[in-house]
C-alpha cells in the first residue's frame, strides 16, 4: 500500500490491544452521552421537536463535517487527532457539568454540547480506522477490525446506554463526571501506541520527483483533496460497489430501527420484555459476528461471508412483512446484526489493503458518510411508505431493495476481485 516498513507482529498485537481499549472506553462514554443528552433535553423542554434536535446534533456532523475531517486525517498526525477529539469531548462535558449542577440546562446548551461531541466522534472514528494499517501488519488487520467492531457494538449499543441509565438515576452530575473521566483515561491509553501516525508518502512519488518538480507542485486545497477522495472511490469498481450496497443496507437499518417500535407495539402487540429481546437479538448477532468472523472467513471465504449481510438484512425487512412471531422477528434481527458485523470487518479489511495510506482518512469519511447518512434517509422513507402503504408493505419495499442489490454484489465482488485485493489470500 505504501513504502513504509510494516510493523512487527508483536507491535501489531500491542497496538491492537491499545486501540481496542481506547475504542471500548470512548464508545462506552459515547453510549452514555447519547442517552444522557436526550434525557436531559426532556427535562429542559416538553417539545418533541426540541428534544429531537438535541439527538440530531450528535449525528448531524457526519453529514456536515465528515469530508473535511477526512482531509484532516490524511494531512495530520492521526494519534494527535484522537487526542484532539477527546479534548473536545472533555471541553464539552466540562462546560456542561457546572451548568447542570446549577440547574441551568437549556436546549441551546445541550445542542451546542451535542454538536461538539458529534464532531469529536467524527474525528475519532475516522482517525482510528485510518491508523490500523500503519500500526498492524497485514495478517493482523482482520483480527484488529473484528475486535474493534465488537467493542463498538457492545459498548456503544449495549453497555453505554445501560450504564448511562444507571448513572443518570444516581444523578446527572455523577453521570457526566464519570463520562468526563472516561474520556480522560482513554486519552492516556494512546501514549502506549508505537509506530507511524502520519500518512505515508507514496514511494514512487518520493523516488521520482526531483527538487525542481517538488517545488513546482502546488499543495492541493481542501476541496481538491475532497474531490480526489470522491474520485478515487468512484473509479474503483470494487470499492464503489461496496459503498453503494452499504448505502442500501444502512438505509434498511435506519428504516428498521425507526419503524420497529411502532410495529412491535401496534401490530405484534409485544410486551416490553419481548421488545427488549428483539433489540437484544440485533446486538447479540453483531457480537457473535465479531467473535466468529475470522473462522467463518476461513470456512466459507470472504465473499460469501459478506453476502451473509445481504441475506440477514433481507430477513430483517422481509420477516416482519410476513409474520408477527416474536421469535421469527428476533431471529431475523440476530441474522441482520451478525451479517452487519461480518460486512463491517471484511469491508474495512478490504479497504485497508486497497486504499493508499494517504487516502485512508478521506475514504473512511466518505464510506461512513454514505452509510451513516443513509440511515436517517431510510428512516424518513420508511415513515412515508408506512403512511401510504401500511407497515407490512413498507417492510416489503425495503426487502425488495436488498434483493435488487444482490445482482451487483455477485457481479462485482467475485472471488477473482477479492483475490486480487488480498494478493492471493482466499476470497
Amino acid at each position: 500500500m505504501d513504502s513504509a516498513a510494516e510493523p512487527s507482529a508483536r507491535q501489531g498485537t500491542r497496538n491492537t490491544v491499545v486501540l481496542l481499549v481506547f475504542t471500548a472506553i470512548t464508545n462506552l462514554a459515547d453510549g452514555v452521552t447519547k442517552i444522557a443528552l436526550p434525557l436531559l433535553a426532556t427535562r429542559a423542554s416538553g417539545s418533541p421537536a426540541q428534544v429531537s434536535a438535541v439527538s440530531l446534533t450528535l449525528s448531524l456532523p457526519w453529514l456536515l463535517a465528515a469530508l473535511h475531517v477526512g482531509v484532516l486525517v490524511d494531512r495530520a498526525d492521526r494519534r494527535r487527532l484522537l487526542w484532539a477529539a477527546n479534548g473536545l469531548r472533555l471541553l464539552a462535558l466540562g462546560a456542561l457539568i457546572p451548568v447542570a449542577a446549577d440547574g441551568g440546562i437549556t436546549i441551546p446548551v445541550l445542542c451546542a454540547a451535542g454538536a461538539v461531541l458529534g464532531v469529536a466522534e467524527v474525528i475519532a472514528l475516522t482517525a482510528a480506522s485510518a491508523l490500523i494499517p500503519a500500526l498492524t501488519p497485514p495478517e493482523g488487520r482482520e483480527r484488529a477490525n473484528a475486535w474493534i467492531a465488537g467493542a463498538e457494538t457492545v459498548c456503544n449499543e449495549f453497555c453505554g446506554p445501560f450504564v448511562g441509565g444507571l448513572l443518570l438515576t444516581a444523578g446527572t452530575g455523577l453521570a457526566l463526571g464519570v463520562t468526563w473521566v472516561s474520556y480522560l483515561a482513554a486519552a492516556f491509553v494512546l501514549i502506549l501506541l508505537v509506530g507511524r501516525f502520519r500518512a505515508a508518502r507514496p514511494a514512487t512519488a518520493t523516488a521520482t520527483a526531483t527538487a525542481t518538480e517538488t517545488q513546482a507542485q502546488a499543495p492541493e486545497s481542501v476541496n481538491q483533496q475532497i474531490a480526489g477522495g470522491l474520485r478515487y472511490l468512484w473509479r474503483n469498481v470494487l470499492l464503489r460497489t461496496m459503498a453503494l450496497i452499504l448505502t442500501v443496507l444502512c438505509a434498511c437499518w435506519g428504516a428498521w430501527l425507526a419503524l420497529m417500535p411502532l410495529f412491535a407495539t401496534d401490530v405484534m402487540d409485544v410486551t416490553p420484555r419481548e421488545y427488549g429481546a428483539i433489540l437484544s437479538a440485533l446486538g447479540i448477532g453483531g457480537l457473535v459476528g465479531a467473535l466468529t468472523v475470522t473462522r467463518v472467513n476461513r470456512l466459507f471465504g470472504r465473499r460469501w461471508v459478506m453476502f451473509a449481510d445481504l441475506v440477514g438484512t433481507f430477513a430483517m425487512m422481509a420477516v416482519p412483512a410476513l409474520t408477527t412471531s416474536v421469535w421469527a422477528v428476533a431471529a431475523a434481527a440476530f441474522a441482520g446484526g451478525m451479517g452487519g458485523t461480518l460486512w463491517t470487518v471484511n469491508s474495512r479489511t478490504i479497504a485497508q489493503h486497497l486504499v493508499p495510506d494517504g487516502m485512508l482518512g478521506r475514504y473512511n469519511a466518505v464510506s461512513r458518510l454514505f452509510s451513516w447518512g443513509a440511515m436517517p434517509i431510510g428512516a424518513g422513507l420508511m415513515g412515508l411508505l408506512a403512511e401510504w402503504l401500511g407497515l407490512r408493505l413498507a417492510f416489503a419495499v425495503f426487502a425488495a431493495s436488498v434483493a435488487v442489490a444482490i445482482l451487483p454484489f455477485l457481479r462485482v465482488l467475485t472471488r477473482h476481485a477479492l483475490a486480487e485485493a488480498f494478493a492471493g489470500e482466499r476470497a
